[in-house]
């Protein structure tokens, strides 16, 4: 009977401990949430050079949730390699909620739906935080362009294949990918021509050297309002405000036919839950700040915001979407 008492103090006395170390550990780990990021520097890598819209984007969004999380996010721009450079970076990174990586569609769809020998996986190396807004694609041609609509453009690529030209900032970027999309719907064959950035390109088209090319808003704004530039049809399900009298590409004659970039924001994999809802919070807080908003208007993002769920929706639905444009022509980036 004795004996049954010793192990009966001894059963007692474990359990009593191990509700001790539990206790302990809950509260360790809540006191580290709430410690984070306890004053210490959030580094927010861009993979593009400073000046683009994911730069941009990303000091619009550091300072407003810097200033929420009471620290300093320090953005940091590693280009090169249509992103790949900066996204490894972040890959290797520890997921401790002190590494952020601005992220677009070419980073983050179009680059691995096109290139097989990435250093990181897309989505396995990453934790989707937030998706901040999308970027409208729009058809532009030349002020003497012959082109008064899309199905100018296109009955003369079936007349003539291959003779119709069109410019992008680059292979891979979504600006060919738009314009083979195209291609591939409408049956047709046009020449690519790329360039070593956006704003080469639309000068070409400007200048009547290259046929058209599908723009991000921002760029082509002022000189489609200043007459130096014709805007077609903005490739968006709905008009886009800053462009109200261009039709959707459906209402120029062209179905089913939409290209949108994406700019979200992602974590290494095995960021903690509770850091990357809290970022995710305060990321969709400073999206409705006005100065924000409208800063954000003037570069023809639309707002979009919510959970990090629905980035990891519009990421996975765009990689399939790219790869099947890859495929079908035959491009790759390696």
């Amino acid at each position: 009977m004795f004996a049954t008492f010793q192990l009966t103090e001894r059963m007692r006395t474990l359990g009593t401990s191990m509700c001790l170390v539990v206790a302990s550990l809950a509260a360790g780990s809540a006191q580290a949430q709430t410690d984070w990021p306890a004053n210490k520097v959030i580094n927010y890598v861009v993979p593009y050079p400073a000046g683009g819209t994911t730069d941009i984007l990303a000091r619009l969004v550091a300072r407003k949730v810097g200033e929420a999380l009471h620290t300093t996010i320090v953005v940091e721009n590693r280009p090169g390699a249509t992103g790949a450079i900066g996204s490894a970076f972040v890959a290797r990174s520890a997921p401790d909620g002190y590494t952020l990586l601005g992220a677009s569609t070419a980073s983050h769809a179009i680059n691995p739906a096109l290139n097989p020998k990435l250093p990181y996986d897309a989505v396995k190396s990453f934790t989707p935080v937030a998706l901040l807004g999308t970027i409208p694609s729009v058809l532009i041609v030349g002020p003497n362009s012959p082109y008064k609509n899309v199905k100018d453009l296109v009955a003369a690529a079936k007349a003539k294949p291959g003779v119709v030209s069109y410019a992008s900032g680059g292979n891979g970027t979504i600006l060919q990918m738009s314009a083979e999309l195209l291609q591939q719907q409408e049956n047709v064959r046009m020449t690519h021509v790329p360039y070593k950035g956006d704003v080469p390109a639309i000068q070409d088209v400007m200048a009547g050297h290259v046929d058209f090319m599908f723009a991000p808003t921002a760029p082509i704004l002022p000189h489609v309002q200043a007459g130096k530039l014709r805007a077609l049809a903005v490739a968006t399900s709905a008009r886009v405000p800053t462009l109200p009298n261009v039709p959707t590409m459906a209402e120029a004659g062209i179905s089913n036919f939409e290209a949108e970039q994406w700019q979200g924001i992602f974590a290494p994999a095995g960021t903690p839950p509770a850091i990357v809802q809290r970022l995710n919070a305060e990321i969709n807080k400073a999206l409705q700040d006005p100065e924000v908003k409208a800063q954000l208007g003037k570069l023809g993002i639309k707002v979009v915001g919510g959970t990090p769920d629905r980035l990891a929706e519009a990421q996975k639905a765009d990689i399939a979407k790219w790869s099947r444009v890859g495929r079908a022509a035959n491009i790759t980036l390696e």
